[in-house]
């Protein structure tokens, strides 16, 4: 009977207050610490009353009938979400492509309890709309913005998905080393490795990739159906090129980078690092619009 029931899944982060209290045990020992630094506890405990009031406002949004579920960022890899789910996302931007990659279809509300410090493009919405958005989410009456994903596929049969975009290269400072192919075209890089880029990862990481070349590539809007690639300080040598270093990638011609890096090739989404997937030499990655969408609701 209970699967019948509307459920509302919560996706919030620990505060910067709450980790204080957590490594410090109380909150003098953490005002000690801070002030040890130059810092105030009344900052960042007054933003953590802020977003204390905000969830308690989308909490009291939803219909005391339905279940509800609360999952913080740390726990997302281990909960199950439920076809019928509606997620409501509180905090910043960020959280919205944490959840994105293990979400098919459900729809996301984005609530911003910080309007003048988040930037709120994935979480555009203020507590108080939580109460009109939540059951038009649930009953899937919502107006919704399907935006696109990328999506690599590892040779060994190992897939990662992200909202704003992948990067493929060494997981430090040093030179990452790989065959790149789209289309026809192949060259070999020695680079600060590779950046595939959605619109919505448009306005971030690619874009500040962008912003010094003279002739900077065209990048998606959020939801059209293409990706951008970006090659980072591609270096030409006698066996490396910087001809192909930024490109589109179109459904049904996908990028293939062939790994040429010993030791330290990792692929990660969304600039979380600890979900990588290991990118040694030989190993191939396939690159394409993934086949999921994010339903960030708009209205």
């Amino acid at each position: 009977m209970s699967a019948t029931i509307p459920r509302v899944v919560v996706v919030t982060r620990a505060t910067d207050y709450a980790r204080l209290l957590e490594t410090h045990g109380t909150r003098q020992q953490a005002r000690f610490f801070l002030e040890t630094r130059g810092r105030s506890i009344e900052e960042v405990e007054s933003w953590h009353h802020r977003f204390e009031r905000a969830l308690h406002e989308v909490t009291n949004a939803i219909p005391l009938a339905w279940r509800r579920s609360r999952v913080d960022r740390g726990d997302l890899d281990r909960f199950l979400f439920e076809p019928d789910d509606a997620v409501v996302v509180v905090g910043q931007d960020g959280l919205v492509a944490n959840v994105a990659k293990y979400l098919d279809g459900q729809p996301v509300v984005g609530i911003n309890p910080m309007p003048g410090f988040f930037d709120g493009v994935l979480v555009p919405h203020s507590p108080a709309e939580a109460r009109g958005l939540v059951p038009a989410a649930m009953h899937r009456e919502a107006h919704v913005e399907a935006r696109t994903m990328v999506q690599v596929d590892l040779d060994d049969g190992q897939q990662l998905v992200a909202l704003n975009e992948l990067y493929l290269g060494h997981r430090t400072h040093q030179s990452s080393r790989y065959r790149l192919r789209v289309g026809d075209r192949e060259e070999r890089h020695s680079s600060s490795g590779l950046i595939v880029a959605t619109g919505t990862g448009a306005t971030g990481w690619a874009r500040s990739i962008c912003r010094p070349l003279a002739e900077p590539p065209p990048v998606p809007q959020p939801t059209d159906p293409w990706l951008t690639f970006l090659v980072r300080e591609a270096f030409p040598s006698k066996a490396t090129g910087t001809e192909l270093t930024s490109g589109q990638i179109m459904a049904g011609c996908p990028l293939l980078v062939v790994s040429e890096l010993n030791e330290g090739g990792v692929v990660f989404g969304d600039g979380i690092e600890e979900d990588r997937l290991d990118f040694g030499w030989g190993r191939s990655a396939t690159i394409r619009v993934a086949d999921r969408r994010l339903a960030l609701v708009k209205g």
